[in-house]
């Protein structure tokens, strides 16, 4: 399997986890599995709670609009990606987080939004910036680990002025930076969490521990780290994309973001050939805040594409 074929199944894999959990949003534990009893047996992208059967979210609709910016801009544009998440929220996305309505609405520039809403709730470590991070993983990930988390910072610090959050997206960047090298991201970790900053590297060690289950996590899956923990701990339980991405979704709570990530992270290591087509035959991505497209599995896989094929900052450079 090569580098665009696990970029492929990296953003496919996101999405389809976003979708399939939509429908068990903050429900319980299991409900998953008790819809679905038997794995491969089809009908599980069947809709529900106000999402049509294959229907991502804001999740993926998010990290859409952060993909084309990276494309259209050339690179890392931080003003040109919070006006699109403006125009986004402005025509009435089905769901957006509160914490992201909150920033996006305050009238503040790009710069100062997020960090004015931290000053005013000290409360911004939720998984809003985590969920949307596939897209922005591919494109930076052959420019390296420093560059990479670098990139996952900025960006997350665009809605999220918890630095916590930050680092969350960071680790994740950087996982899915292994994983389309073909290597394990697992077996990287202790590397990736080196490069983590200080004030926060002993939690998400805690929550990144191959003994680590989610029921041990002292907060909902809505933040961060257990959101992050979680994903990881699905991938490390299970031995294929369909496995993992049913094992964060059974975990109830945030189940699409959890999905969403747990999806962007085995979409990597396994490939687009394991994502079931039963999942990817029915989804679809409502993108508001771009002249009412729908996107479809082949534009993701295109997306995708250009993602990883565009050129690094070294061969921009000439060296």
């Amino acid at each position: 399997m090569n580098l665009v074929q696990r970029a492929v199944g990296a953003v496919v894999g996101s999405a389809v986890g976003d979708a399939l959990g939509a429908p068990f949003e903050f429900g319980p534990a299991g409900a998953f599995s008790a819809r679905h009893p038997v794995p491969g047996a089809g009908g599980e992208m069947s809709g529900g709670r106000g999402w049509d059967a294959g229907e991502a979210t804001d999740d993926t609709q998010m990290a859409v609009h952060v993909a084309e910016s990276l494309l259209e801009r050339g690179g890392l544009d931080l003003p040109d990606i919070f006006a699109r998440f403006q125009r986004w929220a402005a025509d009435r996305p089905k769901d957006i987080g509160l914490q992201t309505r909150d920033v996006l609405a305050r009238g503040l520039p790009w710069d100062q939004a997020a960090a004015a809403h931290y000053r005013s709730t000290h409360r911004a470590a939720g998984n809003g910036a985590l969920m949307r991070a596939t897209p922005s993983a591919v494109y930076f990930a052959r420019d390296g680990r420093q560059a990479t988390m670098d990139a996952a910072r900025r960006l997350a610090a665009l809605t999220h002025g918890d630095p916590a959050a930050w680092e969350g997206s960071a680790i994740f960047h950087d996982l899915v930076r292994v994983a389309l090298d073909g290597a394990n991201p697992l077996d990287e970790l202790p590397r990736t969490l080196a490069a983590v900053h200080p004030d926060h590297r002993e939690r998400y060690a805690t929550v990144l521990a191959p003994g680590w289950h989610p029921g041990q996590a002292t907060e909902v899956n809505g933040a961060v780290w257990p959101c992050l923990g979680s994903a990881v701990w699905a991938l490390r339980t299970t031995r294929s994309y369909e496995a993992a991405v049913r094992a964060a979704i059974d975990l109830g709570g945030d189940t699409d973001t959890v999905a969403a990530v747990a999806g962007g992270l085995a979409g990597a290591v396994y490939g687009p050939a394991a994502i079931p087509t039963a999942w990817t035959g029915p989804l679809h991505v409502p993108l508001p805040g771009s002249g009412g497209r729908t996107l479809r599995p082949h534009h993701l896989t295109d997306l995708a594409r250009h993602l990883v094929e565009r050129p690094t900052t070294a061969e921009r450079a000439g060296t």
